[in-house]
């Protein structure tokens, strides 16, 4: 919500800002907590974004996948289950699965319509298990997304994810989706990052146990994906996409 805020000051600084504190507030972003408490006032989560969206002063529309209230669980490698976002990636466990609960939550029409009709589908980048898979085991969405003749594409994470995603490379990433989609590669087109970050900043993420995603080439055209690499590095001390870079590229590899 806040990437597509035309307000890029206070509001969405405000929304951004996670508390820190000893008390059961630490680490909640005040924008999960607005939209939690928009949603309990009209008691429709769809109508929440709606109305949250007005508040950022949102360009575009946002449809929720689910109105249904989910949980996201996680089965991990020892056998042992984590529900939560913040609980699975405290686990420090590989993952071996996520699942909805229910599995069987209903999709919002107006999302499925959106899917059907677009031009452009892309995916990611973000965290793989608690952020990208979940919308995708939502009823529906991947039959919409698999039966809908718009551009596909996966923008593939720069770094590892500390207790998500530790030592994946970009096929294991691929790889993972699928699996999650009924086994069938859904996004066909992969976008990478071919910039190289200096060493000084490597080592800042380094010490936080993330590394840049290894591209193994010859297991990700063995998956018979149409590659594109491009240098989408931002030049701001940090690792992560430039938004003008991505958005080129994107339309590039759409034609648009």
């Amino acid at each position: 919500m806040i990437a597509l805020s035309e307000d890029e000051h206070l509001m969405s600084r405000l929304f951004r800002f996670r508390f820190n504190s000893d008390g059961g507030l630490h680490n909640h972003s005040f924008g999960n907590l607005f939209l939690t408490a928009m949603a309990e006032v009209t008691g429709d989560f769809a109508e929440a974004v709606r109305l949250t969206s007005e508040v950022l002063a949102i360009k575009g529309v946002i449809y929720p996948s689910t109105n249904s209230n989910v949980r996201l669980r996680a089965e991990l490698e020892d056998g042992t289950w984590a529900e939560g976002e913040t609980r699975i990636t405290a686990s420090r466990q590989p993952i071996r699965r996520v699942h909805l609960e229910p599995a069987d939550a209903h999709p919002l029409p107006d999302a499925l319509e959106a899917i059907l009709a677009a031009d452009l589908i892309t995916i990611g980048p973000g965290s793989l298990y608690t952020s990208l898979i979940p919308n995708m085991l939502v009823k529906d969405v991947i039959n919409a997304v698999r039966a809908s003749r718009a551009t596909k594409i996966y923008i593939q994470n720069i770094m590892s994810q500390p207790g998500e995603t530790d030592d994946y490379s970009a096929a294991d990433h691929v790889e993972t989706l699928a699996e999650h989609c009924g086994g069938g590669i859904l996004f066909s087109n992969l976008l990478l990052n071919n910039g190289a970050p200096s060493p000084e900043v490597l080592k800042k993420y380094s010490a936080e146990h993330a590394t840049l995603v290894e591209i193994d080439r010859d297991r990700l055209q063995s998956l018979n994906l149409s590659l594109v690499e491009r240098d989408l590095l931002a030049e701001d001390g940090m690792i992560r996409h430039d938004p003008d870079r991505l958005a080129q590229a994107v339309f590039e590899m759409a034609g648009l």
